[in-house]
């Protein structure tokens, strides 16, 4: 995927993220299909260009406003477990960001929704989707916690800030068969849950900023 910003050269090459892909594999990430869209996706797009040189690192950077992207490890891990071995078609994001698990999620998914609250954080994503080429994916400036109940069921909802709980809203925008991923604070017994790793997240809030 071109790009006008860091084209490629130093610690924001091809073979660069062939190494972290490399240490991935190595964390027991097995989706192969979520390894090479690790693969192809460059990081270093949607991370700050002062922090480029660390965009390959296993790693959480800040993007301002009080959030992060994910490290690529916690990246690839939920996206794993979000597609559990089968094609996906419609994919809920709750928690754009900078849009880098979002563009992940469109390499692996036919349609991915995305919902942001920060409306600063959505034009930021906005931009660096549209500088790494992707058009599958449809964002909204919105409270996460509503979901998009127009355009559901889903395949998979992807949370990507932590709650106390699965927003009721959402689990009913979940298809059959389909999976919750979630970083969640505490166990609640009303519905089936797998605690998978753990993980630090900022706290999903309602409302738009």
């Amino acid at each position: 995927m071109p790009s006008s910003r860091n084209p490629g050269i130093g610690m924001t090459s091809q073979r660069t993220r062939m190494r972290m892909v490399e240490r991935l594999r190595a964390q027991g990430i097995r989706d192969e299909t979520v390894l090479a869209a690790m693969a192809e996706v460059p990081r270093h797009i949607f991370v700050d260009e002062a922090l480029s040189s660390r965009a390959y690192e296993d790693m959480a950077l800040p993007l301002g406003y009080g959030q992060t992207i994910s490290s690529p490890h916690t990246v690839a891990r939920m996206t794993e477990l979000a597609r559990n071995g089968r094609p996906l078609g419609k994919v809920l994001e709750i928690g754009t960001g900078c849009g880098y698990q979002s563009a992940i999620l469109c390499r692996i998914a036919k349609q991915v929704y995305s919902m942001e609250r920060l409306a600063a954080l959505i034009r930021k994503a906005r931009r660096n989707l549209r500088e790494a080429g992707f058009t599958n994916i449809h964002l909204r400036h919105g409270d996460g916690n509503a979901g998009m109940p127009e355009v559901a069921p889903f395949d998979a909802i992807v949370m990507t800030a932590a709650a106390a709980r699965a927003p009721d809203a959402l689990l009913k925008q979940l298809g059959a068969g389909g999976r919750m991923i979630l970083p969640i604070e505490r166990t609640d017994r009303g519905i089936v849950e797998r605690r998978m790793d753990p993980v630090v997240f900022v706290p999903l809030l309602p409302g738009v900023g």
